[in-house]
Parts: C-alpha cells; structure tokens; sequence
C-alpha cells in the first residue's frame, strides 16, 4: 500500500505561522515589532552562510537583520527595512527530523528573530531561556 501525504507547506503557510506567533506577543511589545519584514525564502544566500561561518544551507533557520533597537538612534534614517527571514527548505528539514511541530519551530525562530532586533545576542537568549 502506498501512503499518499500532502504537499509540505508553501512559504505562504511558513508566513502564515510566522503572523500568527507575531499576533500572540504581548501588546507591549507588539508595537516595537510593527514595520518589520517577515520574508520566506527556500534558502540562505551563500554569503549570509559565509558571513556566519555555517557550512550546510540546512543550518540555519531565520534571520534578523536590520538595526536593532538597542542601536537605532533617533536620528537614523532608515535606507532599508528591518526583516527577519525565515528559510523554509531548513524548516521543513528540522520539523521532519525532529519532535517539535512546525509552528513551534517557526515560532520559536521568530521570537529568537525578534530578540535579536531587541538587541539580544544568542547567549543572551540562551540564558534567558534557561532561567
């Protein structure tokens, strides 16, 4: 017998949790968030890779990248959008291989995104979320 399986998710669906783990972060930050760029590509570009020292195109998840709050000064002017990008081949590839649904997975990668333009660093995160 042959199992028939759906289609995996489409970047609009990965978009669509993304939204959905944005609407749940608490209104006092929510409008912190507001203007940042969800985008969903199929990989990382090879130099993002290079630049992070991350050898396979399935090691990495989602990207911040813009200038933190931590950093941003009033009188910036901002030449581009501040975007977090989510990689939907890696996603698919971590959910199959692991326990974790896909919402968990792609919300968990945006929220670690959104701590980034809060200017966290990942061990920064790492402690908070071991504490």
């Amino acid at each position: 017998m042959t199992r028939r399986f759906g289609p995996p998710p489409d970047a609009d669906e990965i978009a669509a949790i993304a939204d959905d783990a944005i609407a749940m972060i608490p209104e006092i930050l929510k409008a912190r968030v507001k203007g940042i760029a969800i985008l969903v590509t199929e990989f990382p570009e090879a130099d993002v890779l290079d630049s992070l020292g991350i050898d396979s195109e399935f090691g990495l998840l989602g990207l911040y990248q813009g200038i933190s709050l931590d950093q941003a000064s009033g009188h910036d002017v901002m030449d581009d959008l501040n975007r977090i990008y989510l990689y939907r081949r890696p996603l698919l590839d971590a959910w199959a291989e692991g326990d974790d649904s896909l919402e968990d997975l792609v919300h968990n990668t945006i929220i670690h995104e959104i701590g980034h333009h809060f200017g966290l660093s990942d061990d920064d995160m790492e402690r908070l979320e071991s504490e």
